[in-house]
């Protein structure tokens, strides 16, 4: 019985993330999550991108990450290199990893897309993560125009 009841909480905590994710339609996500980065000026709800993230966590049995304004600004330097240049930048130097995406105006849907690509949804759930930096960077002369970044510390 006590290896069912992990296996069973994991699968209930799935299937809640599931239902959570699956309100973005309904409209019950937090604004700063279905705010769109594809205008000039743009910004990013950075509370509202980790609170989903630790969400995502803590349905895999993991702490939440804590906010590091540092490597909030080596997020956002790194898309915004990714967005200037095409090319992804090497990870930042004492980080644990770092998520690219492009072509996604919020983060709800780079959340999904990171969440849905097995590579990414190991690096969210990196149990040697603790900290978090996220950046969102927009230019309308560039192929995908939205560029994010996380840096996991």
């Amino acid at each position: 019985m006590a290896r069912s009841t992990p296996a069973l909480l994991r699968f209930v905590l799935a299937v809640a993330l599931g239902l959570l994710i699956a309100s973005c339609s309904a409209g019950g996500l937090a604004p700063g999550l279905t705010a769109r980065l594809d205008h000039p000026g743009a910004a990013i709800n950075r509370a509202d991108a980790l609170a989903i993230i630790n969400h995502y966590r803590a349905s895999a049995g993991l702490g939440p990450l804590v906010a590091d304004p540092s490597l909030d600004a080596a997020a956002q330097d790194a898309a915004q290199q990714y967005a200037q240049s095409g090319q992804q930048p090497p990870k930042p130097a004492g980080t644990v990893d770092v998520r690219y995406s492009a072509g996604y105006v919020t983060f709800a849907e780079v959340f999904s897309g990171w969440r849905g690509s097995p590579a990414d949804a190991k690096a969210l759930t990196a149990a040697t993560a603790t900290r978090a930096g996220i950046g969102g960077f927009y230019t309308d002369n560039s192929p995908f125009g939205a560029y994010w970044a996380l840096v996991l510390g």
